[in-house]
């Protein structure tokens, strides 16, 4: 008797850890979808808002004007950021690209005071880009705005289609989750058909035959959606040391809103999953549960 009871312990506690095991790699694979979702939104915002348009400014101005130049650009609701680049900082950074100083050969410096713009990444629309240098155009002393239209129009263009593939990705995915997980769970509450059907027959409420179940698989949603956390957390440390910068697109903030979603699909994707699958044995014939 003990023997039997040790035996159906173990059988019990291995079924319910491949469970628990498979339904924490369905989540992994979730989660790493999610990074790459907000990795790419994370990253288009930070291609956008480093491309920049460069201001040039009139000749022989003062630094009170120069000042008054930035403060009014900063004041804008699409400029994110401003830098000052004069007339020898440009020529140093022109030496270091060409190798050789443009004053040796030319006899003087070519290159003219101008003010680096950044904008926020929601005002870098194709269609947004020419309103915003028609002003900024506008304001005294700045004699053009430069940037690279061709450059502006390919970065949209890619970050469209690359958020398109990962929606269609994440919604595939979700699918395939609930599936595989729906089936994990049907397997494990089959073995129970006998002990379902049993309680019915001494006239158990449908609801109290599906509390243990629910309750049972919230508890293993949230088991395998720690582990998912574990191993996600794993594979983010590993591509942290191995790609420079990765912190700096993939915030905390974003990292714990995925965590989140997580835990919250392993819980109702398993809740959900088991009280489609009990309903299933609480409709069945006796005699259907041999045949099943």
């Amino acid at each position: 008797m003990a023997t039997n009871k040790k035996k159906n312990t173990l059988t019990f506690f291995n079924s319910h850890l491949v469970s628990v095991v498979s339904i924490s790699l369905v989540l992994f694979l979730l989660g790493l979808i999610l990074v790459f979702g907000f990795l790419g939104t994370e990253l288009s915002q930070y291609v956008k808002e480093n491309i920049t348009m460069s201001v040039v400014l009139n000749e022989d101005l003062t630094d009170i004007k120069i000042r008054g130049i930035r403060d009014e650009l900063e004041k804008q609701p699409y400029v994110k950021s401003t830098q000052y680049i004069s007339k020898e900082q440009a020529a140093i950074e022109m030496e270091h690209e060409l190798g050789e100083n443009p004053e040796t050969f030319l006899g003087f410096n070519p290159f003219r005071a101008s003010i680096e713009v950044k904008l926020r990444s929601e005002y870098t629309h194709p269609d947004s880009l020419p309103v915003i240098e028609k002003r900024i155009s506008k304001v005294a002393s700045v004699s053009d705005v430069l940037y690279r239209k061709d450059m502006m129009q390919v970065v949209n263009n890619n970050i469209r289609r690359i958020g398109l593939v990962l929606l269609i990705l994440l919604a595939v995915l979700v699918v395939i989750s609930f599936v595989l997980i729906n089936n994990t769970v049907r397997l494990l509450i089959y073995s129970k058909r006998f002990i379902i059907y049993t309680m019915r027959l001494v006239g158990a409420t449908s609801g109290f035959i599906r509390r243990p179940f629910l309750k049972h698989n919230v508890i293993s949603g949230l088991i395998a959606g720690v582990l998912a956390i574990l191993l996600l957390m794993g594979a983010l440390y590993y591509a942290r040391k191995e790609f420079v910068g990765f912190e700096d697109i993939l915030g905390n903030n974003t990292m714990w809103l995925i965590y989140g979603i997580i835990l919250v699909a392993g819980v109702v994707l398993s809740a959900v999953a088991a009280y489609f699958a009990v309903n299933r044995y609480l409709r069945i014939n006796r005699g259907k549960l041999y045949n099943i």
